[in-house]
């Protein structure tokens, strides 16, 4: 018994071959070629959620899980949102830009969604929304499209690209940090993945 157990083989890791740790956020120039594509290719909901995945910088399961009226006020389609996010039971507001005002607009008019619908239904009937494992495939085929690494890239790269792009443009990690809700400004530092001590440099020179 002794031998066989000393001579099974090892169990390869789950990881062996696979990219690990915090995926990178999108650049704004791919931000816009995955925008064109959609477009050109006349994906509506995909465009919806690609770009309402950026404005919100909401988790996959609070995305997903998103209705109508948590982004409308009557048939128009509100500058501003606020949710109750899952994991942590803090609601959390976001700014929506116009252009995702009205790609979510078109979208809705075409699935001719009602208030109370959910507003990435699932065309499954055992399911009342878009899964979270449709929407990460959407997301890899859209960076692929564009030609970037799909296994480099995932869900969580849109979660971060908007507070990415506004870093690199402010170099503000106040703003980034009131923006993400975090308590201390480590946590804001990790969510970018920017060096400590370059961020803590920007910190002593930004006034709060």
């Amino acid at each position: 018994m002794y031998s066989l157990l000393q001579h099974k083989p090892k169990k390869a890791p789950w990881n062996k071959g696979k990219l690990v740790g915090q995926k990178p956020p999108l650049k704004l120039k791919e931000i816009w070629a995955i925008r064109i594509r959609l477009q050109i290719d006349e994906k509506q909901r995909d465009l919806a959620l690609f770009n309402l995945a950026i404005d919100s910088k909401l988790r996959a399961c609070d995305l997903l899980k998103l209705r109508v009226s948590d982004v409308s006020q009557g048939n128009r389609v509100a500058s501003r949102a606020m949710v109750m996010q899952q994991k942590t039971g803090q609601s959390v507001q976001f700014e929506i830009i116009e252009q995702t005002r009205q790609a979510v607009s078109h979208w809705i008019r075409r699935a001719n969604l009602s208030s109370s619908d959910h507003l990435f239904p699932s065309r499954l009937h055992q399911s009342p929304q878009l899964s979270a494992r449709h929407y990460a495939r959407s997301v890899q085929s859209w960076v692929a499209a564009i030609g970037l690494d799909r296994a480099a890239h995932g869900t969580h790269s849109l979660r971060r690209t908007k507070a990415s792009v506004v870093y690199r443009r402010t170099q503000n990690l106040r703003a980034l940090q009131l923006l993400r809700g975090h308590t201390k400004l480590e946590s804001t530092v990790r969510y970018l993945g920017i060096e400590v001590d370059d961020a803590l440099e920007i910190a002593e020179q930004t006034e709060v």
